[in-house]
């Protein structure tokens, strides 16, 4: 009961952000025409309309099945007018009708499913990417496998299952409420077989009694699918996101002949699909056994109870019928859970899924000081600076196993000049570009940057976006902000211009260029920009001397009001900075000016 409740409320805390959700949004409805208004009154108004939808399906049922039992009467009797009657005048109208409501049916359906599902996937990808969350939750090591997949997949069966499982259960629930009373009145005078003792509503009794032992064993034997199909969702993401690496690394792996390599770690995480998958089987069998073998007995027990009447000339062949049909009805309605166990088995592993990733945004989210297994996520503050610089301030930056990589007692990056930061490769200098700006989430001290400074770093591999290249030259501005004049004249400046005649062209950018080229697309993005500090993290350093020297000269000319604090090891970047800082373990090492000819 303490699981249910659990479940219960996971559920609740997954739909509650959609029926409390305050923004506006429009639906067309026929013959009213478009209409505005809360995004959850439509998702609630849809979902009541799927609900008398569902109750209006349940009474047409109730109805079919007295004619189920008129036109078995008339065969009976070997009326044929009342079997034509029957069969034209009130099965035919009663069809129609169905298949206009399930048509209906199925476009409310679809129409709640994208809208819920539009609103959700926008909800966690604004809470996965606000405040960098994505990032540090890599860093972190916060358990929150393939978050793709539970964005793009584990939000649409969520939807899909809450929708089906509760409007399948609120109909069994009126199926049950409404045949019973039909089975209760069919079966009021049955006696116990081979006895006399009347039991009023027998069959009602029996179908109860059925139904709570096939549900109890169904669980006993089919609750290890939880878990399992929990666990196959997580492999299968796992084996799909390593063939989409090996696509975007395809070079590099047929560069180094790593094919082996690869076809031995594709071939293990396949391994664990398979072997979870045949787990999941050898439980199913067990499962679809015991199920199978319970439904095919429970068709056969009503003809068991009824049959004597039926010979003893105690009921029409059209009542043994509708009570057959009755039992059936309430059969299948009190047997939900059985019939749907494997259904309500991946329901509740993607409940699960959608509850840890929320979990994991909001744990990396908060900045915890508490003692743990994990590093506390806790960065630097950020105040504004007393003046134009950056002045950092008792600065300790940690890795995420929380061993303090850099220390800076004091650094001051004035405006305006141009710094060289150098050091051993792991000292901290990537480290300490990401605490200035703002994403590194294991640190304390201060970086104090000025009065809405707008910051930009380039790291040595840039994003290129899958897109066009247009796109990926803007970034991380949509590709309209700038003329496609102030885009070609950015690439022009970077030595790109053999690519503007493919600025609209839609491809894998990120696989096509050389990363030299990537890098000039960088620098094109910071000329469209301006920012007011642009960070280089070994920006340049697949470009050649002569080609990153034309770069830096273009940067100092284009954009003069930007300070340019840049990280590199060759010695020809003194040429185009005015200091150097060097960092070594402590902190800041040897901190002088470079002058130049």
């Amino acid at each position: 009961m303490h699981g249910l409740k659990r479940a219960l409320a996971a559920i609740w805390r997954l739909i509650l952000p959609y029926v409390t959700a305050r923004e506006t949004g429009e639906l067309t409805v026929p013959l009213i025409g478009r209409i505005r208004m809360q995004e959850r009154w439509i998702g609630i108004g849809l979902f009541i309309s799927l609900i008398l939808i569902s109750l209006f399906q349940v009474g047409l049922n109730v109805r079919l099945s007295y004619f189920s039992r008129d036109l078995y009467n008339a065969l009976q009797e070997m009326d044929a007018g009342a079997f034509w009657h029957q069969l034209l005048l009130v099965f035919s109208p009663l069809a129609a009708v169905w298949i206009g409501v399930a048509i209906l049916s199925i476009v409310v359906q679809y129409i709640f499913d994208i809208r819920w599902r539009a609103w959700l996937t926008r909800r966690y990808i604004d809470n996965w990417l606000a405040g960098g969350a994505h990032y540090k939750m890599q860093l972190s090591g916060v358990d929150a496998d393939n978050p793709d997949q539970r964005i793009a997949e584990d939000i649409n069966l969520f939807i899909v299952g809450t929708r089906s499982l509760s409007l399948g259960l609120l109909t069994q629930v009126a199926t049950l409420a409404s045949f019973a009373a039909i089975l209760w009145s069919l079966s009021v005078n049955f006696t116990l077989p081979g006895t006399d003792i009347a039991v009023p509503g027998l069959l009602l009794w029996v179908a109860l009694i059925y139904a709570v032992l096939g549900t109890w064993l169904t669980h006993v034997i089919g609750r290890r699918l939880i878990g399992l199909n929990f666990a196959q969702q997580r492999y299968e993401a796992d084996f799909r996101f390593s063939l989409a690496r090996l696509r975007e690394y395809g070079e590099q792996v047929a560069l180094l002949s790593g094919e082996n390599a690869e076809r031995e770690q594709l071939g293990g995480k396949f391994r664990r699909v398979i072997d979870n998958y045949m787990a999941i089987l050898s439980r199913q069998k067990k499962l679809t056994l015991f199920t199978a073998s319970f439904f095919q007995a429970s068709v056969v027990i009503p003809y068991l109870f009824v049959a004597p009447y039926l010979f003893a000339r105690k009921v029409t062949l059209g009542q043994m019928m509708q009570t057959v049909d009755a039992f059936s009805r309430v059969q299948d309605a009190l047997t939900f859970f059985v019939s749907a166990y494997s259904t309500v088995a991946d329901y509740k592993a993607v409940v699960d899924r959608l509850s840890s990733f929320e979990q994991a945004i909001e744990a990396t989210r908060r900045r915890e000081r508490e003692p743990g297994p994990r590093p506390a996520l806790d960065q630097p503050e950020r105040p504004a600076s007393p003046h134009d610089g950056i002045v950092i301030s008792n600065v300790d930056l940690r890795v995420p196993s929380g061993r303090t990589v850099l220390s800076i007692p004091s650094l001051v990056l004035n405006r305006g000049e141009r710094a060289l930061v150098t050091g051993r490769s792991g000292i901290g200098k990537s480290t300490l570009f990401r605490a200035v700006a703002g994403i590194w989430p294991f640190g304390a001290g201060t970086v104090a940057l000025p009065e809405g400074a707008r910051v930009m770093l380039l790291p040595q591999r840039p994003y290129i976006p899958i897109g066009t290249l247009r796109a990926a030259a803007a970034y991380p501005a949509t590709g309209d902000l700038y003329s496609t004049d102030e885009v070609a004249r950015a690439l022009e400046a970077v030595h790109l211009g053999h690519l503007i005649p493919h600025l609209d062209d839609e491809g894998l950018w990120g696989l096509t260029l050389s990363l030299g080229e990537q890098q000039r697309v960088a620098i094109a993005r910071a000329l469209l920009a301006k920012p007011d500090w642009l960070l280089l993290d070994e920006a340049t350093a697949a470009l050649d001397e002569p080609t990153e020297a034309a770069i830096y000269t273009l940067l100092r000319e284009k954009l003069p009001q930007t300070t340019v604090v840049s990280i590199g090891h060759r010695s020809t970047l003194d040429a185009f900075h005015d200091r150097r800082i060097e960092l070594v373990a402590t902190g800041v090492g040897k901190d002088a000016a470079l002058t130049h000819s």
